[in-house]
């Protein structure tokens, strides 16, 4: 199981710890998670604080009584949530007219995640047509005292909670229990087969015990994520003298797994690390080693126009075979061209293994909020 946990602003503590304690990958089961408000049995929480509802006239959870509610926290620049999007579409289609409703109560990461058009933009592109929620003000992810995304809450037609999921899979699980509460509810799915979808298992390799070839974290590049129990994402110390600033970094070139370098200045914002001037031949960028089969990277232009985004891997272009869907190859390189502000998918690469990336834009406009990596076969 994968997901991506919401954290708070804590101390920092060493990296060394947080490696040796096992938080590199956040996972963990729903009994430890689900809190007093949103566990198993309990009534479902009403939706609070919602901006605007996009595909739905407002919902409640009273309105919805003698429906069977699948509740998905999510946001839509989490790669987590992405790969769940299929199945979700699925289950709606199959389900919809049984009596399924589906809300998914969109709890943003970043600031410009909060932003109607951009919600309703990406959920045009992913397909989704179920009720959505902008949870903007979080009010409804502390109503289920809820910690991750993605999150799953099956609720009943009597407004009780029957079933939690945290993160990615279970997807055959959580189906049954679609189909028993809806059963429970009086509904005949006797005509109805399941999706019964394959699990995507990731490749083993993640999960090597040297941590230089176990499965990259999350990295942010803002500072507030910086500064938490994950530990560090970026090791140069002036990044740590505080944001709202440029700083001129230089790049070690020593690398290690899960961490991000920078060479020549960027701004600390506090969500993001911006480039912080405008160059003509790709001096400056971001750097990391890496070990995944898929790399994406979230990036926020604003409203500034289009621009591109330059990536070397083990100091050369990509191969047409290790480019994402978003990358163009060239006989002058291979880039992508940030037009939107998303989770762009950079590096598909044949198999799991280990790298060296570069990120690099003449761009002043260039900013990255976090990478992810995948290790199944089919990305992002």
């Amino acid at each position: 199981m994968t997901l991506r946990f919401r954290l708070p602003h804590l101390p920092l503590i060493p990296v060394l710890m947080t490696v040796a304690l096992g938080l590199v990958v956040a996972c963990t089961s729903a009994s430890v998670l689900a809190g007093p408000a949103g566990k198993v049995g309990s009534p479902a929480p009403e939706f609070e604080g919602i901006a605007n509802w996009i595909n739905s006239e407002p919902l409640t959870m009273k309105e919805l009584r003698g429906k069977v509610v699948l509740i998905d926290f999510w946001t839509y620049t989490c790669v987590n949530c992405i790969r769940t999007m299929p199945y979700l579409k699925g289950w709606h289609d199959r389900y919809a007219d049984k009596g399924l409703v589906i809300v998914g109560v969109h709890s943003p990461e970043f600031e410009f995640e909060k932003l109607t058009g951009n919600v309703v933009d990406s959920a045009q592109e992913f397909g989704l047509s179920y009720p959505i929620a902008q949870d903007n003000d979080m009010g409804t992810w502390g109503a289920y005292d809820n910690r991750a995304w993605p999150a799953k809450y099956l609720v009943d037609k009597d407004g009780i909670i029957r079933y939690i999921h945290f993160g990615e899979g279970a997807y055959q699980e959580t189906e049954m229990e679609i189909r028993r509460t809806l059963t429970a509810a009086g509904v005949d799915l006797s005509g109805v087969m399941p999706i019964s979808p394959k699990e995507p298992r990731p490749d083993p390799a993640a999960r090597d015990r040297d941590l230089g070839k176990r499965l990259t974290r999350e990295i942010y590049g803002g500072f507030r994520r910086n500064n938490n129990r994950n530990g560090l994402y970026v090791t140069q110390g002036t990044y740590y003298e505080g944001p709202g600033r440029v700083v001129d970094y230089v790049d070690p070139r020593d690398h290690e797994n899960h961490f991000v370098y920078l060479q020549g200045p960027w701004f600390n914002g506090l969500e993001e690390l911006r480039h912080g001037r405008k160059t003509e031949a790709y001096e400056d960028y971001l750097a990391l080693r890496f070990s995944a089969i898929t790399v994406n990277a979230v990036i926020n232009a604003d409203d500034a126009p289009p621009f591109q985004v330059r990536v070397t891997i083990d100091g050369r272009p990509l191969r047409p075979d290790e480019a994402g869907p978003d990358v163009v190859v060239t006989e002058e390189g291979s880039f992508f061209t940030v037009d939107e502000p998303r989770l762009y998918e950079v590096v598909a690469l044949p198999e799991y293994s280990s790298h060296e990336l570069r990120l690099s834009s003449n761009s002043e406009d260039f900013a990255l909020f976090a990478f992810t990596f995948g290790a199944y076969e089919e990305g992002p």
